[in-house]
């Protein structure tokens, strides 16, 4: 979810909808608000199936998310660390305190 909206301020946005619109036009106003909505999340799936396809393979996982720079950065680099040479992994020395001596 984009919004954190709680009951109170769901209950407050029903009663300011109710006081401009009027409860007469309410029902429509609700549909037509209803209908912009679904055809916003087109547009923006459309959006992200066409960015898909511009960028080309890697990217098939893309969420719209993903494209802030700092969490599409990190994910880049993370796949291009994976993808290089293996490190050997290395047992950590143990240190002896002088101080125990």
């Amino acid at each position: 979810m984009f919004f954190d909206f709680g009951a109170g301020e769901i209950l407050g946005l029903a009663i300011l909808a109710m006081v401009l619109v009027g409860p007469d036009k309410l029902p429509q106003f609700a549909v037509e608000a209803a209908k912009i909505v679904k055809k916003l999340r087109g547009l923006a799936t459309t959006a992200t199936n066409e960015l898909k396809e511009n960028l080309g393979p890697g990217f098939e996982d893309l969420k719209p998310a993903d494209l802030n720079p700092k969490t599409f950065v990190k994910k880049q680099i993370d796949a291009a660390l994976d993808e290089g040479p293996a490190k050997p992994k290395v047992r950590p020395e143990s240190k002896i305190d002088p101080d125990l001596l």
